[in-house]
């Protein structure tokens, strides 16, 4: 006679870990606000485009300018999300219920993530379409996809470091580019001082120079940007 087969029973679901839940819950919200990524682009195309017709058709003067004019036109492209980057979740009270079970910073550094996923890395991916108006030759294209990676990664760090400083304070619309941009003025200068010498020394000193702006923003950005937080809670 057969003994019946044994019914385990179902073992429950393993969580995940609360900072994974987080960034799953920003990548989700970041993708119902879509048109925040199409506007960064919009705006990308339009200023980038506009700089080829007022220069002229001059390969020498178009490849010259045309890594700094990407650049300028990035950082002020992914600048557009970063004002409503935590007010929502401060608003509705989100932002509270997450800090019981999220540390501040880790909050602040899901956010950052999700506005590069959203914001950076979509303008990252359309730089090769429009240095085909500057003419860039294949390896300034290189490296300049190299610096706009570090310089994006480490817009994204700083500008959700200013956007947790300016939270809750009047007109932060005028505020955050305020403080943004001359704290990502460094990135902008080696990043160009790059581009314009791709090969040799210089170049590798400039983009180790950017790496190390990004390796400094990554830890100090979401620590600055978590005690910000805590402190508008409080």
């Amino acid at each position: 006679m057969q003994t019946p087969p044994v019914h385990e029973e179902p073992t429950s679901k393993k969580t995940l870990h609360p900072l994974l839940l987080h960034l799953r819950r920003e990548l989700h919200l970041a993708r119902l606000n879509g048109a925040e990524t199409v506007g960064g682009l919009l705006f990308l195309t339009v200023c980038s485009t506009l700089f080829p017709l007022a220069l002229g058709p001059t390969p020498a003067l178009l490849q010259q300018t045309g890594p700094a004019i990407l650049w300028v036109c990035t950082l002020l492209a992914s600048l557009l999300p970063l004002e409503r980057l935590y007010d929502e979740d401060a608003e509705d009270g989100s932002l509270d219920m997450l800090q019981i079970t999220l540390h501040p910073a880790f909050i602040a550094l899901g956010k950052m993530f999700a506005h590069w996923v959203t914001g950076g890395l979509p303008i990252l991916l359309a730089t090769p379409l429009l240095a085909l108006f500057f003419q860039l030759p294949a390896h300034n294209l290189t490296v300049l996809m190299l610096s706009l990676t570090l310089g994006s990664l480490t817009l994204s760090l700083t500008g959700g470091m200013t956007a947790a400083i300016t939270l809750g304070a009047r007109r932060n619309s005028l505020l955050l580019p305020v403080l943004t941009l001359p704290l990502m003025t460094p990135g902008l200068i080696f990043g160009t001082l790059a581009c314009t010498t791709p090969t040799g020394t210089a170049c590798t000193a400039n983009l180790s120079l950017l790496a190390a702006l990004f390796l400094l923003a990554l830890p100090g950005c979401p620590l600055i940007a978590g005690a910000s937080l805590k402190e508008a809670r409080g």
